[in-house]
């Protein structure tokens, strides 16, 4: 029975399979796979890393779509499903909604024409990729019994894959417009200013309410569908609305790139680690695939061809988020006499009407409208007020193709091909360079607007013709560096537009994380002269908090009952280490600091538009110089209000962990408790374990290098509990390529019974980081599996 469910595991009648010491002849494939042009061989390690040796580059991309669904079919089933609009079908009226929201933005172009004008090595490996996805349907649709326990529990097929798919879904919201709507109703009740705790802008720049728009008009229905976008899907679990928001707030990464001359071995080193929600499964699948001309690991996404972070045989790639404002909204008046025109340039203009049909289950199926104008997308429109809503985003342009960028950035070999690869890449992205020849490199890369004069994208803008965005930018206008004299490049996700860069010209974006983390970096990075792989993995986990530090230095003289707390706090190194005691009452005193500092600043008229929390650069900054809205005396009332809130953060703690603080640890609240996102449906939750719990604890905080989130705003037992980070981290050695490491948490493979599905646990926990083999001798040495992928039978 253990031998037949190995079988499965690796992919079941379409492999054959061979364990150390037995002969590969002793088993033979049941059933061939359709697409494939010849044998690939699949070496696995012992952490379900597939290594792929194939012999043509698209074979060795229709393996990574074959052993990603194998993996996580139903992940990347829901995903496109979801981004195709059709859940509906599967999970009832609730999700007509989002079927709508995003079938309204699917690419409306020449698909194939889309795809034709690609080169053709990125056509071939696009077809092969779905053709392995499809090649693993066909397995399982064939034998339901291989099929994620998922698809039982919800009585639903697998959507067959089109190539074309890959050129249609183009969703990637990733802007303001939520931002917008709430700037311009605070402009109408006269708070605009209140909006610069929340969201300061980077670089300094005079917000103003675009001429014609009438901020008073401004509801929040106004985003329509393009909200349903946003929000979370209707099974999340009762948080996720808050999560979605903290998740705003804190996804980014780390990723910096030292110079042969800064390191030990006078190799490059890059390092990245993807800040994103944690899940099961992951957000990243680890994969190696090789064939003449190609030999790339790292981490990928379901759905998305190739690896996103990692390297080949000469260059690593690594990636965090930039901020380029990729959506404007317009608003647009329309003919009372007939809603669907809309005034335009002098004139009136017609809006597009396309009907789709929505599969529901249990119901007949929906016939709805969706509407477009020239701007984009019509997202709401409110004939009894005579307006509807457009969008515009980079992403739906023509040539623009995010889940395709990965090829040509795995088949690059220097900087020049590097960028080439990178015009398509429509997300706003930093990625970070390192080559063989020792070159470090940064590419601000994405689809930038350009605007029209007066429009700087932070607000809604009138849809008259007068802010119609003129195309979009060349990748030339993002800001880039090659091979800097300091001798490393970081990006945390800071407002990191270089000296002398044209901002307002440009406009790229006014809103950027805070940058106590690359302060963190560039702190450690400028004091190792001689680098190694091992300050890299260290800087990764470092919990050191210069935000903390400088907080904890504001703490007046506490009462004498609190004096052995404050003495706790004062000591403290700064680390918000999960054993740490002081690490516990600095995060819950933050915690309590900011409602309490909202509370004071913030009208609690604005309180619906502005629910905070204030921006921590902003809450330090007031702290550490406080004005008049403390009042008549402000540092007697900030002191007051510190060692208030210090008294209630012991309360609290004393509440959760106990009367003594020596027993005290951050990571007994920051604990790590994942569960299936369906979780709230019995079955899924009966049949899929709960992974962590109160003995997974961390470290780390949203401003630690170490990124560790959590939801205060949520209360109850989790207001501590650790809901994102970096799951996937990769330190890579440039050259000596056997000696990069890496993590992936939880696991490989979304299947309950895999020994895979959380395995990596106990060493993430640890930081405990993995080689990442990539030689041949490497592979070989690292393999417990071995399974041959074999072409369909030629008649």
């Amino acid at each position: 029975m253990q031998a037949t469910r190995r079988t499965i595991l690796l992919g079941g009648v379409a492999a054959t399979l061979s364990m150390p010491g037995r002969s590969a002849r002793a088993a033979s494939p049941l059933q061939s796979l359709p697409g494939l042009s010849q044998p690939v061989e699949v070496l696995e390690d012992r952490w379900g890393v597939p290594h792929v040796r194939a012999q043509t580059i698209p074979d060795a991309f229709f393996a990574d779509g074959y052993l990603v669904a194998r993996d996580r079919l139903w992940e990347l089933d829901f995903g496109h499903r979801q981004s195709l609009g059709r859940l509906a079908e599967v999970f009832g009226p609730a999700f007509v909604p989002s079927d709508t929201a995003n079938r309204l933005v699917l690419f409306r172009g020449d698909a194939e024409r889309e795809l034709a004008a690609l080169p053709s090595v990125t056509q071939d490996c696009a077809r092969a990729y779905v053709a392995g996805i499809n090649a693993r349907i066909a397995e399982v649709t064939a034998t339901p019994s291989l099929l994620p326990p998922e698809f039982g529990i919800f009585a639903a097929t697998p959507l067959h894959w089109d190539v074309l798919d890959l050129i249609r879904i183009r969703a990637e919201v990733t802007g303001n417009t939520q931002t917008e709507i709430r700037r311009a109703r605070l402009a109408a009740r006269g708070g605009l200013a209140y909006d610069a705790l929340i969201t300061p802008l980077e670089p300094v720049h005079d917000l103003r309410v675009p001429e014609g728009l009438d901020t008073s008009a401004i509801r929040e229905d106004d985003l329509g569908l393009f909200g349903v976008l946003q929000a979370p899907l209707p099974r999340h679990d009762l948080h996720a609305a808050t999560d979605n928001e903290t998740r705003r707030r804190n996804e980014g990464s780390n990723s910096w790139v030292i110079a042969p001359s800064r390191t030990a071995t006078g190799r490059p080193i890059l390092a990245n680690d993807p800040h994103l929600s944690f899940g099961v499964p992951g957000p990243r699948h680890v994969i190696h695939l090789t064939a003449p001309g190609l030999d790339v690991i790292g981490g990928g996404g379901a759905g998305m061809p190739g690896v996103m972070q990692g390297h080949n045989a000469t260059i690593a790639f690594g990636r965090t988020n930039f901020h380029i404002d990729q959506e404007d909204l317009f608003i647009l008046r329309t003919d009372p006499a007939d809603p669907l025109r809309y005034a335009h340039q002098g004139g009136w203009k017609r809006m597009e009407q396309v009907e789709t049909r929505i599969a529901v289950r249990g119901e007949a199926e929906r016939v709805v409208s969706l509407f477009y104008s020239v701007h984009g997308p019509v997202v709401s429109r409110d004939p009894t007020r005579n307006r509807a809503t457009a969008v515009s985003a980079t992403w739906l342009a023509p040539g623009a193709n995010g889940l395709l960028a990965n090829i040509g950035i795995n088949l690059a070999h220097d900087w020049t091909s590097f960028r080439e690869a990178l015009r398509v890449h429509t997300s706003p992205t930093n990625f970070t360079y390192a080559d063989t020849s020792g070159n470090i490199g940064w590419q601000a890369a994405g689809g930038l607007p350009r605007r029209a004069p007066g429009h700087d994208g932070l607000m809604p803008a009138p849809g008259d013709g007068r802010y119609d965005w003129q195309g979009l930018q060349p990748l030339e206008a993002l800001p880039s560096s090659f091979n800097p004299a300091r001798g490393w490049f970081g990006t945390s996700n800071e407002m990191n537009l270089p000296p002398g860069y044209p901002i307002e010209e440009r406009r790229v974006s006014f809103e950027w994380r805070d940058g106590f983390r690359h302060e963190r970096v560039t702190q450690m990075l400028d004091a190792t002269p001689r680098a190694t792989l091992a300050d890299s993995v260290a800087l990764q986990h470092d919990t050191l908090s210069v935000l903390a530090l400088q907080m904890v230095r504001l703490l007046p003289d506490a009462p004498p009952d609190l004096a052995a707390e404050a003495a706790l706090l004062k000591a403290w190194n700064g680390r918000v280490d999960a054993t740490s005691a002081a690490a516990a009452l600095y995060e819950v005193w933050w915690t309590r600091l900011e409602r309490a500092l909202h509370a004071l600043i913030i009208p609690s008229a604005l309180h619906d538009l502005l629910p905070g929390p204030v921006n921590a650069t902003v809450q330090l900054a007031l702290f550490q110089s406080p004005d008049t809205r403390f009042g008549a005396d402000p540092v007697a009332a900030r002191n007051r209000m510190l060692v208030e809130q210090f008294r209630e953060a012991v309360q609290e703690l004393r509440g959760r962990l106990g009367p003594l603080p020596v027993a005290w640890r951050w990571g007994a609240l920051h604990t790590i408790t994942l569960r299936h996102p369906l979780a709230v449906v019995p079955a899924i939750a009966a049949a899929f374990p709960t992974i962590g719990g109160p003995s997974a604890q961390s470290g780390g905080d949203p401003y630690t290098v170490m990124a560790r989130w959590y939801s205060p705003q949520k209360g109850g037992a989790n207001a501590y509990a650790t809901t994102g980070g970096a799951s996937y981290l990769m330190v890579c050695d440039v050259g000596n390529w056997d000696r990069s490491l890496y993590l992936n948490f939880p696991g490989q493979s979304a299947d309950p019974k895999s020994p895979h599905y959380a395995d990596f646990l106990p060493v993430w926990l640890r930081g405990a980081m993995q080689p990442l083999s990539f030689s041949a001798r490497s592979v070989d040495a690292a393999a417990v599996r071995r399974m041959t992928l074999r072409p369909e039978a030629q008649p």
